[in-house]
């Protein structure tokens, strides 16, 4: 496996590797993968297709009856790579938010966040994209939102969380 979001990175884990592991994946927006992963398999002569490959996304997950409270890690995080991350003409991450529809807000995260306006970066993270990228809130709100990922190409998924009711509801509600 290799881990990438860019159109090259996944390009080349589709020639060379078992599977990919993108970040912040939004599983509606498989446009983003598709291609790239077909011109992979492509260089391989027809060897390689979605049939023997996979696509295992990182996705956080935060339970709880807040869901403004659980999206606050997922924003920091997201305020960190979006914004801090690399220099500001080559951030893959900041790139990244652009190709999932967040060009002006990925722009705004980064002069912040550049700036050391740290808060105010994490503060202007759209909750679109914390709800597109994790799983974030009550046990029926992701359980709602696993719905896409089951529609999606996706067969496998790293689900990070620290907690072992969030493990416990993902587990019963997937199997």
């Amino acid at each position: 496996y290799t881990a990438s979001i860019s159109p090259k990175g996944i390009a080349l884990a589709g020639e060379i590797a078992d599977g990919v592991i993108p970040v912040w994946m939004n599983p509606e927006r498989w446009d983003i993968y598709d291609a790239p992963l077909k011109e992979g398999f492509a260089r391989t002569g027809g060897k390689k297709s979605l049939a023997n490959f996979d696509v295992a996304p990182f996705v956080t997950c935060i339970m709880g009856p807040d869901v403004e409270k659980c999206r606050m890690p997922v924003k920091g995080m997201l305020a960190l790579y979006i914004g801090g991350m690399g220099a500001r003409s080559k951030n893959f991450y900041n790139d990244y938010a652009r190709r999932l529809g967040y060009e002006e807000a990925a722009g705004k995260i980064q002069d912040l966040f550049l700036a050391g306006k740290k808060a105010e970066a994490m503060a202007l993270v759209p909750d679109k994209l914390v709800d597109e990228v994790a799983l974030v809130g009550n046990r029926e709100r992701i359980a709602d939102r696993l719905k896409a990922w089951k529609a999606s190409p996706v067969k496998t998924m790293l689900v990070g969380t620290g907690d072992i009711n969030a493990v416990r509801a993902l587990a019963e509600i997937c199997l």
